[in-house]
């Protein structure tokens, strides 16, 4: 028995029908053609993503301005830092999900638990699972590599949003739609920030069936190089199986998420050790 929820990601191709706004669809044609060569003038972008020069000169100083983009002296266009740190990001998590899955494997066998390695998804406020080391109990908490969950309600999501920066927090707590999913679930600010409170003192995310009725899980940060949060690890199971084991699996948690916080480069902060 599998205890187990599903989302489907969907992806397009370049220059099929959009029904989109143009402009999305002009911005990506424009990343698409600059990810092959270096930098392009106007007119190459303008015949590349099938719009007037007039209108795509308005599109493209926005994404200048938001650093998308970098115009040179000689007006020609290139990919500009936030993408390219966006794309840098991708590929440390992606590595790291690699190194850390001895770990992962070593604290399914401690905990006899499902072992869940993610991080923030890079379009949204979610909590996004890369990779998985699933129970060997017939009994198991099962999720699969690439579904997502709401930072609000989940052990993995919980432990991303308590370390988000302040000002990133707060946006999200005054503006994320949040859904009641059971009697358990947190969707008032004043909770969730007692919660995230606890969370930063102590390296531990707690959920008990928030989201799923009979799903429970615990979830620690690991740290990169920079100091600040770069993924999250989670171990989860069956309610009435996992709950009463919960501060029995905690340090076995935390000694693994302290080596993947080791594997990426980072530190543990002081308080978390």
């Amino acid at each position: 028995m599998r205890i187990c929820e599903n989302f489907m990601l969907a992806s397009s191709e370049k220059k099929t029908p959009r029904s989109g706004p143009q402009s999305v669809g002009r911005i990506f044609a424009i990343l698409d053609v600059l990810a092959e060569k270096s930098a392009m003038s106007l007119g190459d972008l303008a015949f590349a993503s099938e719009a007037p020069k007039s209108s795509l000169m308005t599109l493209l100083a926005g994404l200048v301005e938001e650093q998308v983009l970098i115009r040179d002296e000689k007006g020609l266009y290139s990919l500009g830092p936030r993408v390219v740190g966006l794309a840098m990001r991708l590929a440390g998590t992606r590595d790291l999900a690699k190194l850390v899955r001895p770990v992962m494997e070593r604290l399914e066998k401690e905990t006899g638990e499902t072992v869940v390695f993610g991080a923030m998804a890079p379009d949204a406020e979610m909590a996004h699972y890369l990779d998985r080391v699933e129970s060997r109990n017939a009994i198991r908490y099962a999720v699969a590599i690439g579904e997502r969950r709401e930072l609000y309600c989940s052990s993995m999501g919980k432990v991303l949003l308590a370390f988000l920066p302040e000002e990133r927090l707060q946006r999200y707590l005054q503006t994320s739609e949040r859904t009641q999913y059971t009697e358990k679930t947190l969707i008032r600010v004043s909770e969730l920030k007692r919660e995230i409170t606890e969370i930063r003192q102590t390296g531990i995310a707690r959920s008990c069936d928030e989201r799923l009725i009979g799903a429970s899980g615990l979830g620690a940060p690991i740290f990169g190089n920079d100091g600040k949060l770069s993924a999250g690890l989670v171990i989860a199971g069956p309610s009435e199986r996992f709950t009463p084991q919960m501060e029995k699996h905690i340090p076995f948690l935390r000694k693994a998420a302290a080596d993947c916080t080791h594997l990426a480069g980072g530190i543990v902060p002081d308080h978390l050790k």
